[in-house]
């Protein structure tokens, strides 16, 4: 006869519901797995609760874009955001080709031939023409430029730290899954969206053309 288990069993409270911590047995990510203990809702609350929560992100990605702002301001060089956007490309992909970046940018390629020049006038940007394609014009960063890059991301990355250590730790933790949760939603309806498929659609930028590898 089989032995009955009668060790103790652990039951699903009501902290568990909604909770993931990775992907479940099918390998879907944890924001695509249904949580079937959470009770129905109405249409009116899940169009009210929709509404809260894009108010709450807009209210952050207010914050984040400030910060970037502030951190931006606390070098001694006149930049502007999309400037600083592409010299983080730059800095993450390597060279990149002009057409690319106005692609990335979504501007016109007069607007990304100006601010170059902008960012070269500046000495935090040199431009080459790429010797496969004498027609291409290839973007990369001096040193300087990698330099304010960096000393700019180390601000925000400081003032976002700062930040987040002020929330409770329950909160904290809390802050993980929402915003994986978040970004691979944006995945999933653009690849687009994401950092990655955007460094992804600079063309060509991995390989430098400039100093091709043997």
């Amino acid at each position: 006869m089989a032995q009955q288990d009668t060790g103790p069993r652990r039951t699903r409270d009501a902290g568990d519901r909604g909770r993931s911590t990775g992907p479940d047995r099918s390998g879907r990510p944890a924001s695509q797995v249904q949580d079937v203990a959470r009770p129905a809702l109405s249409e009116e609350a899940l169009d009210r609760e929709a509404e809260e929560v894009t108010v709450a992100v807009m209210a952050a990605s207010r914050l984040v874009v400030a910060l970037s702002a502030r951190a931006l301001a606390s070098v001694d060089v006149p930049l502007t955001l999309p400037q600083l956007r592409s010299l983080v490309a730059l800095h993450t992909c390597g060279p990149v080709k002009l057409a690319a970046m106005a692609a990335t940018l979504g501007v016109t390629p007069s607007t990304a031939l100006r601010m170059a020049e902008r960012l070269e006038g500046l000495g935090l940007t040199d431009r080459r023409v790429n010797p496969d394609n004498r027609r291409e014009v290839v973007l990369r960063l001096t040193g300087a430029g990698k330099d304010l890059v960096e000393r700019v991301l180390r601000h925000r990355r400081a003032e976002i730290r700062n930040l987040v250590e002020r929330l409770p730790a329950l909160q904290r933790a809390g802050l993980v899954p929402a915003l994986t949760a978040l970004t691979e939603a944006a995945a999933d309806l653009d690849p687009g969206l994401t950092p990655t498929t955007e460094a992804g659609r600079l063309a060509g930028v991995l390989d430098d053309p400039l100093n091709p590898a043997p």
